[in-house]
């Protein structure tokens, strides 16, 4: 008896073994009355961030066509500066307090922040401290952002 294509059909324990299939992790996008899409990249521990807190955040932004806006961690060294923000939408921008409230501490999330909650005043928060940074940030302040944020600690 030969080994044939055909022999694998009638003789079928000749055949390799099928493995197991898993579903694919799909991240799914929660979409905010406020236009806020977010997606739960990691759940977190603990209780949840709430209005009022201060929090400590690492974060990376981005324009839309994924374009280095401003990080708190070194994209070379790894070295992070974490920022300590106030859930407080008159202090930093709504788009991201939507995003920050109900996080988790080790929590991490993804988010399209529309210009209509984003940076609509100078004076919210995160700025970067950089001048390049800074003026990158606010000129493209009537696009949408993407923030990558990662919550350290409620404070």
């Amino acid at each position: 008896m030969g080994f044939s294509p055909i022999s694998l059909c009638i003789y079928p324990l000749f055949a390799a073994p099928m493995q197991d299939m898993n579903e694919p992790e799909v991240i799914r996008t929660l979409k905010l009355s406020s236009g806020v899409r977010i997606q739960e990249i990691i759940e977190g521990e603990g209780r949840q961030a709430r209005d009022g807190d201060y929090v400590q955040v690492n974060y990376v932004c981005r324009r839309p066509n994924g374009y280095f806006v401003h990080s708190t961690v070194d994209q070379f060294s790894g070295e992070s500066s974490p920022v300590t923000l106030p859930l407080d939408e008159n202090q930093i921008i709504k788009g991201l307090k939507d995003v920050l409230t109900g996080m988790k501490v080790g929590g991490k999330r993804r988010a399209l922040i529309p210009p209509s909650v984003g940076y609509i005043n100078e004076n919210l928060k995160p700025i970067p401290d950089e001048f390049g940074p800074r003026r990158s940030l606010l000129s493209h302040a009537k696009e949408p952002l993407i923030f990558e944020v990662q919550l350290l600690k409620i404070l």
